[in-house]
């Protein structure tokens, strides 16, 4: 079993969605077609905790339906997954806008220590480039899913680095939303909606389906953007192979003309939000602490989003984890902080380890940005930068 490499036809969510509307290629068959991939390889990839075949099928037909009617939904027939058994209930705008949901992902199980795993229907979710290794998670099917092709896109939420982590294990794309731009059932506000794709284009089409408009969605990115690298934020310790792929991720961006590396005065040094993340998602902690890294590391990403556009970094500290656990080192070092800060995150395939797995590089950028970072990802692919 291998991950799918980005598509530009009919297995992208754009590229349904324009069948369907142009009559080529009914929802209906699409929707099958996902549901025939998904019996084949879920027994063995284990990304599901529930398929809603009839269902789907049914909600297929109302969007050939409307199609025939006259209409053109943006995302007319695109078979979608959904975290969780309880995530349909936030893809409303994904249905309204022709989406299809075909199943529900696998997410870890109760009483799980650690989160970067799933438990779907058939077993432990598989990294779809080698079996041994976990997907990530707690996202793990939805990212297992759209890498193995078994649909287009997935939904996914991040609390810690839940979509961002699996994306960069399974190569695939993962964003994660500005802090209340988008509805969250979290109390604590750090988690917020993301999604998975294999291409800018889907990922750019799920926001234009689910965002509000925001000043900054139309502001045109002026390539080179100018970006600050940081292989470590000044309080992780990642491992040399993540750090190494990253890093010439960003060089390829840099001479393809994407990014224009600049230089700060001090190299970007944050609180570790280890502390603050922890006393944040636990009931009746002491919140003085937390609220006083969370100001100071506001302070330093406000002073850096000064004199730059972007922040690069490896998306996780190590290579993917057997399904016995993570170790010593925490899988989110490097993407909780900007569940902290509130920024928005996305992390883009980096090429592959000596393990054969995949990694990726995550950039941020200011709150409200997302439009941007879809961009910078949309140009990436397009100068064939990407890992």
């Amino acid at each position: 079993m291998s991950g799918r490499q980005p598509g530009t036809g009919t297995d992208t969510a754009q590229g349904i969605a324009a069948a369907v509307r142009a009559r080529t290629l009914r929802a209906v068959d699409v929707v099958a077609g996902a549901l025939e991939r998904i019996e084949r390889t879920d027994p063995v990839l284990c990304a599901f905790a529930e398929v809603w075949g009839e269902e789907a099928l049914r909600r297929a037909a109302e969007v050939d339906a409307r199609v025939a009617a006259g209409e053109r939904p943006a995302l007319a027939g695109v078979p979608i997954a959904v975290k969780g058994r309880r995530g349909v209930s936030a893809a409303g705008p994904l249905l309204a806008a022709g989406c299809v949901a075909v199943g529900a992902t696998s997410v870890p199980g109760p009483g799980t220590p650690w989160q970067t795993w799933g438990l779907g229907a058939h077993g432990r979710t598989v990294n779809p480039w080698r079996a041994d290794r976990t997907p990530g998670g707690s996202s793990a099917g939805s990212a297992a899913a759209v890498a193995a092709g078994l649909v287009p896109l997935a939904t996914g939420s991040d609390g810690a680095g839940s979509v961002r982590i699996p994306a960069a294990w399974c190569g695939v794309l993962g964003l994660k939303a500005t802090r209340g731009r988008l509805p969250s059932r979290d109390r604590t506000g750090l988690a917020a909606p993301g999604i998975l794709a294999r291409t800018a284009a889907d990922a750019a089409a799920w926001w234009r389906a689910v965002a509000r408009p925001s000043p900054t969605d139309g502001a045109a990115a002026p390539f080179p953007l100018p970006a600050v690298w940081s292989p470590d934020l000044g309080f992780a310790v990642p491992d040399p192979e993540p750090v190494a792929l990253a890093r010439a991720a960003v060089d390829r961006l840099a001479a393809a003309g994407v990014v224009r590396l600049v230089r700060p005065a001090a190299a970007p040094r944050l609180l570790d939000p280890a502390p603050a993340w922890l006393a944040l998602r636990g009931p009746g902690a002491d919140l003085t602490g937390a609220h006083r890294i969370r100001r100071e590391n506001d302070r330093r990403l406000d002073h850096l989003f000064t004199g730059a556009a972007l922040l690069l970094t490896p998306t996780a500290p190590t290579a993917p984890h057997g399904h016995e656990g993570p170790g010593d080192v925490y899988s989110t070092a490097l993407t909780w902080v900007f569940n902290v800060s509130g920024h928005p995150a996305l992390s883009l395939p980096a090429g592959f380890g000596t393990d054969g797995c995949p990694a990726g590089l995550q950039v941020v950028a200011p709150r409200g940005c997302e439009a941007l970072l879809l961009a910078v990802a949309g140009e990436a692919e397009r100068r064939g930068t990407t890992g």
